[in-house]
């Protein structure tokens, strides 16, 4: 499931738990390795509600050190689940399950099924924001900030619907990302790279708003899913500040915060190529890869 359309994953290897290759030892693989490691926290957590799954009690597990801070955030994120988000989580797993339906992915499901769809998916774009699959399963969220209408946004929607739509995007990739771990055996993540090329001026403050706080939420919601946060193609006026860039992400991005130059994602006018051309995607992967070494 990697959908091309905004802003979520388009099928270019087909459902995520679909796999061509024979089964992987499921008691040698990663996730085995690190449930087995932290097996007594990880069942402790399921104290909490037995329904939680079991790779979900572990990356809270590996996010949260603490034991206590563990439960308390995985409790929080319980009763967020089942009351003020419980719309999100179902909309998502709905869409997700249409979208899958063929056995490939029907991105269009996964769109319509958006908070607030009618409103924000017209500055949504394949344009401007995208996630695209690598072969190792992880999910490359691309946003291409220059291009999106955010002050036109932000004058249709309030910062609590777009935090809402934000947070839709997070659970669907939540419910890709730990399909593939859990066929695959190998702890996937979403990688964020978050393309500066053509800024020239600072996001309007509602949109820098409703992104804090849906940042704030996914580190708390989605713990041990993100992986590296790359800022690509910083402008070279801005170079010398990137020490001033960092406090503004969470603590816990910080330390996985990466400030690289990206060569083929700058000449794209827009992120459309890396739909609708399999050379292009093929290019910016392997960039992608390069970076992350």
């Amino acid at each position: 499931m990697p959908m091309r359309s905004a802003p979520l994953i388009r099928a270019t290897r087909g459902a995520p738990w679909m796999q061509t290759a024979p089964a992987p030892d499921m008691t040698r693989t990663e996730v085995a390795l690190m449930l087995r490691a932290n097996r007594a926290r990880v069942d402790s957590l399921a104290t909490i509600d037995p329904d939680i799954p079991e790779l979900t009690r572990l990356r809270f597990t590996l996010g949260f050190p603490n034991q206590a801070e563990a439960r308390d955030a995985l409790r929080d994120t319980v009763a967020w689940r089942k009351g003020v988000g419980r719309s999100i989580v179902d909309s998502a797993a709905e869409a997700v399950a249409k979208a899958t339906a063929g056995g490939g992915w029907s991105n269009e499901a996964v769109r319509a099924a958006a908070p607030h769809a009618a409103i924000i998916n017209p500055y949504i774009t394949p344009q401007n924001i995208l996630t695209l699959s690598t072969d190792e399963g992880d999910l490359v969220y691309v946003i291409r900030a220059s291009l999106i209408d955010d002050k036109a946004l932000m004058s249709k929607v309030s910062v609590q619907q777009l935090v809402d739509f934000l947070l839709y995007v997070k659970e669907v990739h939540s419910l890709v990302v730990n399909a593939r771990s859990k066929e695959t055996g190998r702890l996937c993540n979403v990688i964020f790279a978050n393309d500066i090329s053509g800024t020239r001026k600072p996001p309007d403050p509602k949109f820098s708003q409703a992104l804090t706080a849906s940042s704030k939420q996914y580190e708390k919601l989605y713990p041990s899913l993100a992986g590296p946060t790359m800022i690509l193609n910083l402008p070279f006026v801005l170079q010398a500040f990137i020490g001033l860039f960092k406090p503004l992400f969470p603590k816990s991005v910080q330390a996985r915060l990466k400030f690289e130059s990206a060569p083929f994602l700058a000449k794209l006018k827009d992120l459309t190529p890396l739909t609708t051309d399999a050379t292009s995607r093929k290019s910016f992967l392997a960039e992608m890869q390069r970076l992350l070494r």
